[in-house]
């Protein structure tokens, strides 16, 4: 009777390194595709070929182009694509562990001003692709959710650290947050009236600390 023969055993690390780096390559692809073609000119297809991978993979790994446009702009946002909520992330963490309500929001502002150069191009993209298609909507409407419950958040924190000022209440304080780091804002001051992102930032903090504290 010959012996049993020796299974090497399965490495899955190899195999989830690609899958990183064939999303990491779709991602890139799609990206540049939404900004410079548009959202009804790119498809599937097209990110897939410029990837060099299959129809079927992107839409394995993103459902759809919906799909595909939010994850866009997840790591737009989150500077990655690393699986980390962004409640867990170090600026968030940070910001939550900062005792000063000043620099808490200064800082905050400042992260404001720095992604949006990136975000801002996406979620225009998709609001303007929600007029006329039902899957951009549903993005759009998930974005502008997600906002507003993470300004939630933001606002019960500083409710809850008696940082917000006598007759400020936690929600005017969301409502606060939601308009000072609204696209629309970004859009007026930095790309149609020239602001240096650096002031943008700074103006964003001195407003945010008159409403508030």
């Amino acid at each position: 009777m010959s012996p049993p023969v020796k299974r090497r055993r399965y490495d899955s690390s190899r195999r989830q390194d690609q899958a990183r780096e064939t999303r990491r390559v779709v991602l890139a692809a799609a990206h540049e595709q939404f900004l410079r073609d548009g959202y009804a000119a790119t498809t599937v297809a097209t990110v897939a070929t410029a990837a060099g991978v299959s129809v079927e993979t992107v839409y394995k790994t993103f459902g759809n182009k919906p799909g595909l446009v939010k994850a866009v702009f997840d790591v737009a946002i989150a500077g990655d694509d690393e699986p980390v909520p962004i409640m867990e992330r170090d600026m968030v963490q940070r910001n939550i562990a900062e005792p000063d309500p000043r620099v808490k929001l200064a800082d905050y502002a400042r992260f404001v001003a720095e992604v949006a150069p990136r975000v801002g191009p996406i979620q225009f993209l998709i609001r303007e692709a929600a007029a006329a298609d039902t899957g951009a909507a549903v993005v759009w409407a998930e974005l502008q959710e997600e906002r507003l419950l993470g300004m939630s958040m933001f606002a019960q924190h500083l409710a809850e650290g008696g940082h917000l000022r006598d007759g400020v209440t936690a929600d005017e304080a969301r409502d606060v947050l939601w308009v000072h780091n609204s696209v629309e804002l970004w859009d007026l001051l930095v790309r149609q009236r020239g602001w240096p992102a650096e002031r943008y930032g700074e103006w964003i903090g001195q407003q945010l600390i008159a409403a508030l504290l």
